[in-house]
């Protein structure tokens, strides 16, 4: 299933010059796999590897607008409105904010449009 991400008006514009677009971001679930594509940032990593998934928000803008890491727990976000999001943990932290995996994530929050719709998916 494909979850859109739900772009607040404002910081679109500042993610468009990050290269972040209505185009080439989204979150798919599939049999097998978790995928988020933000821009030119991705997370794929096996359905097995997702612990929990549970509705967070509202944020603050600069929390949670662009490509984020968490100082503190190296959580990455997503994120491309305040509104609501996802908050997931994986079993075995992920790449994503680096291209060389070098940085590894515990969690990852994204902004989708159906944040209870995704939650519902990846606990089927």
């Amino acid at each position: 299933m494909r979850f859109e991400f739900a772009f607040d008006r404002n910081p679109e514009v500042g993610l468009r010059l990050a290269g972040i677009t209505r185009r080439n971001s989204a979150v798919v679930v599939d049999e097998q796999w978790f995928t988020a594509r933000f821009g030119p940032w991705t997370v794929r990593t096996p359905l097995t590897n997702v612990v929990s998934a549970s509705v967070g928000g509202p944020y603050r803008w600069w929390t949670a607008v662009g490509v984020r890491m968490s100082v503190s727990d190296r959580g990455l976000t997503f994120g491309s409105s305040t509104r609501s999001g996802v908050c997931l943990t994986f079993r075995e932290p992920v790449r994503g904010i680096d291209p060389w995996g070098l940085i590894r994530h515990p969690g990852l929050t994204v902004t989708v449009a159906r944040p209870e719709d995704l939650v519902a998916d990846l606990g089927r």
